[in-house]
Order: structure tokens, then sequence, then C-alpha cells
């Protein structure tokens, strides 16, 4: 992002905010390596929901009233391979509710090797 860009989430941001190093960050997701980080700590997991800003209330919620926050944050999950991003919170907390009643460790290896493969867009930019 650009010096000086609100602290918000990404589909709250302009694309014009995007700096070309960025683009190509978000991209081949690169911007997410740092998270492995936090899954060696034990503060996030391959495979769960996103985490979400503090300033999403409503993402909270809808998280909240379906036990989501049960599970640990990860790095990728069935909603960003399915395309549903933050900006639809309660499809998004329904998404993240089905994978918590049904999660298996085959499933989570397959959603790892389809984001792996590409799969999953990230959130969208305005």
């Amino acid at each position: 992002m650009e010096i000086n860009t609100e602290s918000r989430a990404s589909h709250e941001v302009s694309a014009s905010k995007i700096t070309n190093v960025g683009k190509f960050l978000r991209r081949t997701k690169l911007d997410e390596l740092p998270q492995i980080l936090n899954v060696l700590s034990g503060d996030m997991s391959f495979v769960g929901p996103r985490p979400c800003l503090p300033s999403q209330a409503d993402l909270i919620a809808e998280r909240e009233v379906r036990d989501v926050f049960s599970l640990r944050p990860g790095i990728t999950g069935p909603a960003q391979i399915a395309g549903i991003d933050m900006s639809t919170p309660q499809i998004l907390a329904r998404a993240d509710a089905a994978y918590l009643a049904e999660r298996t460790f085959w499933g989570d290896l397959r959603l790892i090797m389809q984001t792996a493969k590409g799969g999953g867009q990230g959130d969208a930019v305005n």
C-alpha cells in the first residue's frame, strides 16, 4: 500500500492505493509468507477462517453467533477458495461455520493444495 494509507479491510481500500510491488505480492500470494511465523508460534493454522480486523464489527458478530472463533484463524480456507471475501460478512461467516462443522485432515490438505495451485483470489479491492 502507499504510504499513509488508512488501516482498513482491503475491500474498503481503493485499488489506486496498492503499489506495483503490492500488486505482485498479492497476485503471487507472497504477502502471506509472514503469517507462517504465526503458524509456527501456534497463533494461526494453515487452514481456518481468515483473521479479520477489530473494526469489522459485522463479521465479528456473525462469527460469534456461529462459534467460528473456537477455531484458530488460518492462512487459507474454503471461503477463500470459493471467492468469498470479507465484504459479505454473513456469507463468509456461514462458510466458516460450515468448515467448522465438516473439517477433516484430508479436507484441510485438499484446501492447501487448491491454494498452492492458485485457488482463491483474496479480498476484493475497490
